[in-house]
């Protein structure tokens, strides 16, 4: 690796770890015809939704941008380093770094230089040269470039696992007032041509066989959250719109940095970024797709704020002490799976186990029920007098001096598990 090349790789990995949508789970590539790697597994560390950790080349093409987004690294009133690879340089990177088996796949964003269809282009011909001349079979995962021609991006999906378009905010006002050159409907135009490729690609595979995989690993998108002044409310309500409508794989979450301090518009949140709130809304989201949650149960506008001390799902049964306590021998799996201290692998384990005999205190705890949480909200045929009516007050305060929600901190908020 020369000088020059070194010098573009510090510049423009530096500049892509703000962008967070990079797990590298759904998708299932096969090597064939003694090619370079396999998708199955999916230098930055990615989580797939099985829990495995992946390395993944994770760098901008270039760090230029015509855009001027006052949140954003790469604005091009900034005044930091540029840079920018050449198509070959970034195929050579890649299949160079797999073969010493260092990673095992590419992130690949950019910022947008000249115009969207340009950069597009440039990008779209990396993953070409990657599939077609070195026939390499790893994970890519690919962004698309806000208003690039429905063709570029179609095409692009041919050969990408996954793509990704952030919707930068959370909300419209938010947008007009930190990066007023973009908008919330052209993101959605492009969402809406790769959910439309989608369905139209697994509708024609019905038919005929030999039809090509399209962007097998789904899309997702990311919302910068603490930029402005939204709620978690107006957090979870975009993420919410955008799963329904445009069937995305995930929605990530990433912590405000601040990084122009001239820009007074911006809050002084310190040095850090708001990681516990950040961690609090991938919960609310795990929640949404993997517990039956709908996305106003969590917050709503009489609670539009997460709580930072108790993770959301304990939240919710604390604000509804008429739902508790359950009969875990007696309950249906939705009512199960919302319980604090039940997650998803122990409600089925309930499920499946309580039709050979009633449930008692031991047998949930060998089931990985976190029963100290769970206690305070469920009963069965061992519990000592229960008290019919749950105190809210008297358990959150319980909880928290006990220390049990300092768990959450703990967690990976790629993951979210935990509940």
């Amino acid at each position: 690796m020369t000088d020059r090349i070194r010098e573009k790789l510090q510049i423009l990995a530096d500049a892509a770890k703000y962008d967070v949508s990079c797990s590298s789970s759904g998708s299932d590539r096969k090597n064939k015809n003694k090619g370079l790697g396999n998708t199955g597994s999916g230098i930055c560390h990615s989580y797939t939704e099985d829990g495995r950790c992946v390395s993944l080349l994770k760098i901008l093409f270039s760090n230029v941008c015509i855009y001027d987004c006052a949140y954003c690294v790469s604005r091009r009133s900034n005044d930091v380093k540029r840079a920018a690879f050449t198509v070959q340089e970034v195929v050579d990177l890649t299949i160079n770094f797999y073969r010493r088996n260092y990673i095992e796949g590419l992130f690949l964003s950019s910022g947008i230089f000249k115009s969207a269809d340009y950069t597009m282009e440039r990008m779209l011909q990396v993953v070409k040269k990657l599939r077609l001349e070195e026939n390499f079979n790893g994970y890519i995962h690919l962004k698309t470039i806000p208003g690039a021609s429905p063709e570029l991006i179609t095409e692009a999906g041919l050969y990408a696992d996954r793509m990704s378009i952030n919707l930068e905010m959370p909300t419209e006002a938010g947008l007009k007032r930190f990066a007023p050159e973009k908008n919330h409907a052209e993101v959605q135009k492009d969402l809406g041509i790769v959910r439309d490729r989608l369905i139209q690609f697994k509708d024609e595979r019905k038919l005929i066989r030999s039809v090509p995989k399209f962007v097998p690993a789904g899309q997702t998108t990311q919302m910068v959250v603490g930029a402005a002044s939204e709620s978690d409310y107006d957090v979870m309500m975009m993420a919410d719109q955008h799963y329904k409508e445009f069937k995305l794989k995930r929605v990530y979450y990433s912590g405000y940095i601040p990084i122009n301090h001239e820009d007074h518009a911006l809050p002084a949140v310190g040095s850090a970024p708001p990681l516990l709130r950040e961690n609090r809304l991938y919960q609310s989201d795990w929640l949404m797709r993997f517990y039956g949650f709908a996305a106003d149960e969590i917050v709503n506008p009489q609670h539009p704020n997460l709580d930072l001390d108790v993770d959301p799902k304990l939240g919710w049964a604390l604000r509804h002490p008429e739902q508790f306590p359950v009969d875990i021998n007696r309950a249906d799996y939705r009512m199960i799976l919302r319980v604090p201290g039940i997650g998803v692998r122990s409600a089925k384990k309930i499920m499946h186990a309580r039709r050979f005999g009633a449930l008692r205190i031991d047998q949930l705890k060998r089931m990985g029920v976190a029963y100290s949480r769970a206690q305070h909200f469920i009963y069965c045929i061992d519990t000592p007098q229960f008290q019919k009516e749950i105190q809210p007050a008297q358990i959150r305060h319980q909880i928290l001096q006990s220390g049990q929600s300092k768990y959450t901190k703990q967690l990976s908020p790629q993951l979210g598990f935990g509940f």
